[in-house]
């Protein structure tokens, strides 16, 4: 898995910046039946954890008239959920939380059909930084020991990831090609999948969210390496980024809800002001502290450029996969 460098400077990950929330006009539309919370991506990865996490936040605040009731559809690196939402028989009762394969998904299959400037802006609640990690028994502790050790292999060093052709391939692929690594790349439908076989050491190493590996880093089970964050992350200051290595790459996972195409304007406006809630909330301004999640505010016009930014940028990046 080879990546050209020069497509990927400075285009992956960009200056974090973040802007008030604007909260939306009051309207009268109120839910009527349970909302359809589709997700991404398998149960346990960053994705699920975060929806599972604004679900409790709604429900004990008791933000919303009918329950927010979490739904996993990761196949197809995403495409069964991008589907399930676009075909919605109830958009104003169907919301999305979305990762990068938002936007490397329907690049990778156009069959689907999926024009993600169709689907309704919501919120942009953060963004999750990459960091490599490998398991303690590896006797792993520094870039370079890794790095020997990969090379060492000649090819069978095996890694895992969320999906094919989105946010932990792409991660990786840039790995490998700055570093001048052969490494077998197994997809997975979600990062908890992932995190549990590197605990099991099915894998070998991974790039999982902070979220992802927390519990396993807490228990002393997994080491990390490296951060493919723009700084070092205040969670694991003796951690270098891949800048500070030599090498000019960021790259961050969105964490964003989005509504169906077809939405009405009421209810769209009734979602950006809940999230708007829940973004200001004690609760998600400590979730993105502990989990080590970045804060980007956007409206929704600002979400609107930015998806298009995003298609670009992952039309580069894999185009530079051989995507």
């Amino acid at each position: 898995m080879k990546i050209t460098k020069r497509f990927l400077l400075g285009i992956a990950g960009g200056t974090l910046f973040a802007t008030a929330p604007i909260s939306a006009v009051a309207q009268d539309w109120q839910p009527r039946k349970p909302i359809d919370f589709v997700i991404m991506a398998g149960a346990g990865g960053g994705a699920d954890q975060i929806a599972r996490f604004i679900q409790s936040v709604a429900e004990k605040q008791d933000l919303t008239n009918r329950p927010l009731v979490p739904n996993n559809k990761g196949g197809g690196s995403g495409a069964e959920a991008l589907i399930h939402v676009s075909n919605a028989s109830d958009p104003d009762h169907t919301i999305l939380v979305t990762l990068n394969s938002f936007f490397t998904t329907p690049l990778r299959q156009d069959n689907l059909g999926i024009d993600i400037q169709t689907f309704t802006p919501v919120a942009m609640m953060g963004v999750d930084p990459f960091v490599l990690w490998v398991h303690k028994d590896s006797g792993i502790t520094s870039m370079d020991e890794y790095v020997s050790q990969v090379k060492d292999m000649g090819g069978e060093y095996v890694m895992g990831g969320t999906g094919a052709g989105q946010e932990d391939s792409i991660v990786i692929a840039y790995m490998s090609d700055a570093y001048d690594l052969d490494i077998k790349y197994i997809p997975y439908d979600g990062g908890g999948a992932v995190a549990k076989d590197l605990a099991g050491q099915q894998i070998m190493a991974s790039v999982n969210n902070p979220a992802e590996a927390k519990g396993f880093y807490e228990a002393g089970d997994f080491v990390p390496l490296l951060a493919f964050s723009d700084e070092r992350m205040p969670a694991y200051p003796d951690v270098p980024t891949i800048k500070e290595m030599g090498h000019d790459f960021s790259y961050y996972n969105q964490r964003a809800v989005v509504g169906a195409p077809g939405m009405s304007d009421e209810a769209a406006a009734y979602y950006q002001d809940l999230f708007t809630t829940i973004y200001e909330s004690e609760e998600w301004q400590g979730y993105l502290k502990a989990e080590s999640l970045s804060p980007l505010w956007m409206d929704a016009e600002a979400q609107r450029d930015y998806w298009g930014l995003q298609v670009e940028n992952h039309k580069k990046l894999l185009a530079a996969l051989g995507e």
